[in-house]
């Protein structure tokens, strides 16, 4: 009494009378690398589902259907486990400070300069988590966690626009913001072009001012729903009215076009018509982490103004080397034909 439900009525039904006797199907831990097939660990219930007793035996050679290791660099052989072990041995595990104080290795800006070059940009910065990347770009344009501590860079009187089906880091970060969001239906150019010519006419609410900015925000593949953004036509519309474009390729990126340059390569469109370029090292390359990509002034703003870039430790060297190695495979760079 007198306190906030935990559960909506729906949710609680499906929970306890239908989840719940499914539960055994999910969250099942692996003790094994998460390659095309790995090992689980058995267990039991005896209380129908509500809690699991491990019974020490081992699930050998189960598919793996469930994981984002799209490419296969996710293993512990080859020339990725390989580059990282030596890397290892040289740096060892952690750099224990952030990129602005000691924690900046030359692997850390070999592999920013690599990311640049990949994707065809003037310049790239890493970050320890893909998601953190999204809260930076809204400080970015003022400009998973890349999209919880980059967004957040706009500020009042500024406007995004929102595919309904956005990644929820997209959404918090555009929440923390303190920018303006509307949404649009999820790959609807009429829509999208709707909200933009409304918010022109009409300005702010209230004052009628104009907005400062105006920042589209999608994704190259949808991560909840797997279709691909019409990338030519949101160019479009960026260009005719004058907004800016924040494109989040955290599945695209290593998965989509000839060269694997993702959603922007794949259309065959070039990297200066999107003004912001997300990207996760977490899906095909096989590591952690992810990328902001831009015009140089741009990184070179979020390496002095995002949270993340401040007080946020650097990347792992072995996982900087994993990422280093598998890109080089996926260009052609690594001497072999793999890529």
């Amino acid at each position: 009494q007198d306190f906030v439900p935990l559960y909506q009525d729906f949710e609680n039904f499906y929970n306890r009378n239908l989840y719940m006797r499914i539960r055994d199907s999910w969250n099942r831990p692996i003790c094994s690398v998460p390659g095309a097939k790995m090992d689980m660990m058995e267990r039991v219930s005896h209380d129908y589902n509500w809690t699991f007793t491990y019974t020490g035996k081992v699930i050998k050679d189960v598919i793996n259907m469930g994981s984002y290791n799209y490419l296969g660099f996710a293993q512990n052989v080859g020339p990725c486990k390989e580059a990282a072990a030596k890397i290892l041995s040289q740096y060892g595990v952690g750099v224990c400070s952030t990129r602005q104080e000691m924690g900046n290795l030359e692997k850390h800006e070999e592999l920013e300069r690599l990311v640049a070059r990949f994707l065809g940009v003037e310049s790239a910065m890493a970050y320890g988590m893909g998601s953190e990347l999204k809260g930076v770009i809204f400080l970015a344009v003022k400009h998973n966690l890349s999209n919880i501590f980059l967004l957040p860079l706009l500020i009042q009187g500024c406007l995004i626009l929102s595919d309904e089906l956005n990644h929820a880091s997209l959404v918090l970060g555009a929440r923390l913001s303190g920018a303006t969001i509307r949404i649009f239906k999820h790959n609807n150019m009429q829509n999208l072009e709707k909200l933009l010519k409304d918010a022109i006419v009409h300005g702010q609410p209230r004052t009628r001012r104009p907005w400062k900015k105006i920042l589209i925000l999608v994704e190259g593949v949808f991560s909840m729903e797997g279709s691909i953004v019409r990338l030519p036509e949101v160019i479009a519309l960026k260009k005719k009215y004058k907004s800016y474009l924040y494109l989040d390729e955290a599945h695209s990126i290593g998965a989509l076009g000839p060269g694997g340059r993702g959603v922007v390569e794949y259309f065959g469109l070039s990297p200066e018509d999107v003004d912001v370029m997300m990207g996760t090292f977490t899906k095909s390359f096989g590591a952690s982490g992810g990328y902001i990509a831009g015009k140089k002034e741009l990184i070179d703003y979020l390496r002095t103004y995002s949270h993340s870039a401040v007080y946020a430790t650097s990347l792992s060297p072995p996982v900087v080397e994993q990422i280093i190695t598998s890109m080089k495979c996926i260009m052609g760079e690594d001497g072999t034909t793999v890529g």
